[in-house]
């Protein structure tokens, strides 16, 4: 399969994703963000790092960038989209996900490996794991604390689009321990740690990441643009 993975004008992470594709058993696509077509991608990762300098809000000038006006049509069609830390704060400010990522409570940038529990096995992202797996993936963020209010995070929790739940503490302050969510068709995913920093034995935290790039297949595609 085809995965696209986007370069905004201050990415950090877009050759990691790149490479966890691959890994991954898939062909990687470089797009960027003044493109207007998506290439015939199957599916699309909005990679990590400080896109525009952060300048407004996380994410909020990335909105705008040509290539999401394609990325936003395509995920309102079924394609599968990945918004990984600033991703998924492009996610949110793009409106495909809900909620917003915020200042870390305690105010300072937090760099570490962080044990999750996958709360949701049934999006075309995380199809691998089994549901409740505990995994353990790089986190690294100073804007990672999701909020929403009580009726948004309700809705959530009782239609199972929490996908990924902070273990042994909340690192940033999310609302109800959350480290990512999906929109209601399940095809969109925004996650604040990074599966792509932990897809190899030799480097990171070991390769728990990895199934947030194997589970990607021609079926599950499929399904979720049925």
């Amino acid at each position: 399969m085809k995965i696209g993975v986007v370069t905004f004008p201050g990415s950090l992470d877009e050759v990691d994703a790149q490479r966890a594709v691959t890994i991954g058993g898939h062909t990687a696509v470089p797009l960027w963000h003044g493109d207007h077509d998506l290439k015939g991608v199957d599916a699309v990762v909005l990679p990590g790092g400080f896109s525009y300098g952060d300048y407004l809000r996380c994410g909020a000038i990335s909105r705008f960038s040509p290539v999401m006006a394609e990325v936003i049509d395509a995920a309102g069609k079924g394609m599968p989209v990945l918004g990984i830390c600033n991703g998924f704060q492009i996610l949110c400010e793009s409106h495909l996900l809900p909620g917003a990522l915020i200042r870390n409570d305690h105010r300072k940038f937090v760099c570490r490996d962080q044990r999750l529990r996958i709360e949701n096995a049934r999006t075309p992202w995380t199809s691998s794991y089994a549901e409740g797996a505990e995994i353990t993936i790089v986190l690294k963020n100073g804007e990672g604390g999701f909020v929403a209010d009580v009726a948004t995070l309700d809705r959530l929790e009782g239609e199972g689009r929490v996908v990924a739940r902070y273990l042994d503490g909340n690192p940033n302050g999310s609302l109800r321990d959350i480290a990512g969510i999906s929109n209601e068709r399940g095809n969109v995913v925004g996650l604040m740690p990074h599966p792509e920093h932990a897809v190899e034995d030799l480097t990171g935290a070991g390769t728990d990441g990895l199934g947030f790039f194997t589970s990607l297949t021609p079926s599950i595609v499929e399904s979720v643009f049925s």
